[in-house]
């Protein structure tokens, strides 16, 4: 028993011998410690300052590269003036003006894109656009009609060579035109490409017709015609009215006949002239009606 109570008091003993040595060691770890954390922090200090650095050094060169940009850009608008700040020599100075010329047909394309594919070109030293709207019929090319649009305050047209009788104004109206420039075009064109289509159409009528078909009326904007056919079987003539009144189609919307026989117009085969003229254009229908000797 006694060599047992011993045992447990050395025990004790070289417990508490271990605990005051690490109690004295521990004032002189600890300061050491301290400083390799405050070396540590400011390694990743001075990283982070070199980052920062860089960073700047970076942003500096771009607002240089930039504020050139914009001077070339400026120059390619007025090629009369030169730039003499830069140094058209040099290697920086090509660079700079392909990268400008290159942001400016970006741009071009953007504007190209945003307008629905249409031609524009600036105008006003980038203030504005003119955009051309061609038309055409079967493939043939007529008229082109073009747009000056102010860009800013607001979308604004001043000049263009649109015929009076488009309702320029109502269209840009209804079509939002200062939210959806887009949609404006395609609808204008719609209208444009209509009645340059039905001007054709008039105009070869009386080129393929001239001898035995009479134009009696017709108006400006060719929305309505009026001719004057002869029956050969009956030996009569009969009156054909054709009306467009939507003006953004080549077809009419309307056909009637009148006639001295008035059962002509109600026949089984004006019937179907009168579905010919509807869904075909008028001088490929005279034509049809001409080779089914409808028509003389």
């Amino acid at each position: 028993m006694q060599g047992a109570s011993t045992k447990g008091v050395l025990s004790q003993l070289g417990l508490l011998e271990v605990q005051a040595r690490s109690h004295r060691a521990q004032p002189q770890q600890q300061p050491q410690q301290q400083q390799q954390q405050q070396q540590s922090h400011v390694k990743e200090l001075k990283v982070k300052v070199e980052q920062l650095i860089l960073q700047r050094d970076q942003l500096r060169a771009e607002i240089q590269a930039h504020q050139n940009l914009q001077k070339l850009r400026m120059s390619l608008d007025k090629p009369c003036e030169e730039d003499e700040e830069m140094d058209d020599d040099s290697e920086d100075s090509q660079i700079l003006r392909l990268m400008a010329r290159q942001t400016q047909l970006r741009d071009l394309l953007h504007a190209h894109h945003l307008v629905g594919g249409y031609d524009i070109v600036k105008t006003s030293q980038g203030k504005g656009v003119c955009v051309s709207l061609a038309t055409a019929y079967e493939g043939t090319y007529l008229e082109t009609y073009k747009l000056e649009i102010d860009l800013k305050p607001t979308l604004r047209i001043s000049r263009h060579n649109i015929p009076p009788f488009i309702p320029l104004n109502s269209i840009a109206e209804q079509s939002h035109m200062q939210t959806d420039i887009k949609a404006f075009l395609n609808t204008l064109s719609q209208h444009l490409n209509a009645f340059s289509s039905r001007k054709q159409q008039f105009k070869l009528v009386k080129e393929l017709f001239h001898k035995s078909v009479e134009v009696l009326e017709s108006n400006v904007l060719c929305s309505k015609l009026v001719l004057m056919v002869t029956v050969p079987r009956e030996n009569t003539s009969v009156l054909c009215k054709l009306d467009y009144m939507d003006h953004t189609r080549c077809l009419p919307t309307r056909v009637s006949f009148e006639c001295e026989d008035e059962e002509l117009p109600d026949s089984p085969q004006w019937k179907k002239n009168c579905s010919l003229l509807m869904e075909t254009p008028v001088h490929k229908a005279l034509l049809t009606m001409k080779e089914m000797e409808n028509i003389a």
